[in-house]
Formats: C-alpha cells, structure tokens, sequence
C-alpha cells in the first residue's frame, strides 16, 4: 500500500495515528505506524473494520495482536515483492538459455554452409593441393563447432542449476506466504483461499461443509502469568493436535492470536460436531509444564463453534455464525463444543424468559 498524502494531510495522520497507538498502548514500531496510520487515513475499510472490531470488544492491543494487523493488511505487499524478484530472477536465467540457443542455432547454420560448401567442391574433384587446403578449413570449422557446443552445454548445465535453485527458492516463499511461522498451520491468508474453494466445490457439488472457529480459554490470562515464551508452547500445541485430529481435505489454520479454524469439506454439522469435540477433549486431556523447572501449570482447554455452509450465503455469514456459536460455548462455561442450532435454541430459550 502506497501513501501519497500532501503533507498537511500527512501530518495531521500520522500525529492522530501516534496519539491512537499511545493510547492503546501500541509500540511505535514502524510496523505498527503503518496499521494505524492507514487506519487514521481509512485507506482499507478491512483494515478499519479489524480495527474497530478489537476496539469493541475491548481487547488489548498485543504484541501477537499487533503483528497479526500487520501481516494480514501489510504482509501480502512484502511477499508479493520477493516474489516478483524471485520470478525475475528465473525470467532472466530463461532469457540467457535462449541467448545461448540461438547463438548455437547460429554455429549450427554456418557450419552446415561450410560443409554445403565443401561438398561442392568435392564434386568438382579438386586437386590434391586445394584438397588440403579444403579439409584443413572443414577441420576447422568442425573444431570450432564443437567448442561452441561444449560452451553451450557448460552454460546450460549452470543455467540449469540456477533455475532449479531458484524454482526452490520460491516453493520456499509460497509455504512461507502461506503458512504460520510459529505453529506450521496455514495462516489466515491460505484459510481464506482455501475457504473460498471449499464453499465453491460444495456449491457445485451439492456437498456438505462445515466450519470450525476455536479460541483457548484464557490465554491472555495464561501469557500475561507465565510469559509469551510459554504462550507459544500453548500454540504449538493446540496446533498438533489440530494437525493429529485433521486429515484429507481438512484445512487446520491459525486464524489469528489465539484463535484457530478448521475447514471440514464434506462434513456434516454433527459430524462437524465430532471432531471439534475430539480436538477439545485431545487438547484437554494435556497437561502444560514448564520444561525449565518441571512445574506443572496447569490444563489447556478449548471451546469451539461449528457451523454448516448454507448454499449461496457469503463466507462472511458463514464464519460469523461459527464464531457466535465460539462465542456461546465461551458464555455457557467454556471447554465445549455448540453449534449453530445452539444459536437457534438458546435465543427461543432467552425470548421466552
């Protein structure tokens, strides 16, 4: 994202951008400038609308928090630039290759005329002494025929380890781009495409789908107690047990902070239901300890919505009605699983009192 502000303009955001990050107590790093500078400027209503959502909710502007603004709304732009310099990079390893080419389709052309040439004079019947003189230039022509190929095969084998070099070069930076640095799950970004495909398939399919929001129960007070160290212990392992209790099709993705996602293709609502409950009851069933003093501190629980795709709704619906069913199991006591018809019933229940 570009900024071209006059400087009036400039200022008056970057001074309101300051005063927000002071009083949300926000390091004034300038990866987190960036977020509310743009925030102030309403330059991207998601941005503004993630914004506005944690402000609402009274959540603490963390350092997890902040990164998370960041590599969602500002990460894509750096990605997409070490992967144009990448692509280049193979662009002009390519250009060389077929440099090399059509310098040897050149040799190849004037040694055929050479040798056309010679056979012509070989029917004339030349005399003994010119026929020396011709084979000496054909001899010629073939040794400098052949050290064009072995420079030729040289500088293709080199362009050759250069391409394969660089093609892993940006298989790497596609799985970053698209994966948790800290956990291995798939980030928020590859969640999205990813939800994406799986609600087109079911639409043209007639298939299920269904969708799991997670959030660890107090989290923030367990980071705030042991540290952030310990904090991402927590993360990692929620993530294995995601990627233990999720096979096939199924996308487990960090969804942000302590939050997490599970895309279910073909997969019922009960059925849905079952795994979350499996995830729960597997990352309950573990006990944190501090590797350092062996001290126990205690368990790691989840609670987790479900929801089921309705053919034509937007992905927007679709993950809320998950995360108001996350956010019912939160208000029932936690650690436990409700669905979207826990929506339905607890409202007839609350309506009718």
């Amino acid at each position: 994202m570009k900024f071209s502000d006059p400087i009036d303009v400039a200022s008056h955001c970057a001074r309101a951008a300051l005063g927000l990050m002071d009083r949300h107590n926000v390091p004034a790093h300038p990866n987190n400038f960036m977020v509310w500078y743009a925030y102030v400027a309403d330059r991207n209503p998601d941005l503004s609308a993630g914004v506005n959502g944690i402000l609402r909710a009274g959540q603490k502007f963390t350092d997890e928090v902040n990164a998370d603004l960041f590599e969602r709304f500002f990460g894509t732009a750096r990605e997409e630039a070490e992967l144009r310099a990448v692509g280049q990079r193979i662009e002009d390893a390519v250009s060389r290759v077929l440099e090399f080419l059509t310098t040897a389709n050149a040799g190849a052309t004037q040694y055929g005329a050479a040798l056309e040439t010679f056979s012509g004079h070989l029917v004339d019947a030349p005399e003994p002494g010119n026929l020396a003189t011709l084979v000496k230039t054909i001899l010629d022509e073939t040794k400098g025929m052949l050290d064009t190929n072995r420079e030729l095969e040289h500088r293709l084998e080199t362009s050759s380890s250069e391409i394969a070099r660089l093609r892993i070069d940006l298989d790497e930076l596609k799985r970053e781009a698209s994966t948790d640095a800290l956990t291995g799950l798939a980030n928020r970004k590859l969640l999205d495409v990813s939800l994406r495909e799986a609600a087109l398939s079911a639409e043209e399919d007639r298939s299920f789908l269904s969708l799991l929001m997670i959030d660890i129960d107090f989290f923030k007070q367990f980071n705030d107690t042991h540290g952030h160290q310990l904090g991402d212990q927590v993360l990692k392992l929620v993530a294995r047990s995601l990627t233990d209790c999720v096979k096939g099709k199924d996308t487990a993705a960090r969804y942000g902070g302590e939050e997490f996602a599970v895309i279910l293709p073909d997969t019922r609502l009960k059925d849905g239901v079952n795994v979350a409950d499996t995830i729960r009851r597997q990352v309950a069933s573990k006990r944190v300890a501090n590797r350092r003093t062996g001290q126990v501190l205690g368990q790691v629980t989840l609670s987790v919505g479900v929801a089921e795709y309705e053919f034509g709704e937007t992905l927007g619906a679709f993950i809320h009605r998950a995360d108001e069913a996350l956010y019912l199991a939160k208000r029932k006591g936690r650690n436990r699983v409700m669905s979207q018809e826990d929506l339905t019933s607890s409202t007839q229940i609350e309506f009718e009192e």
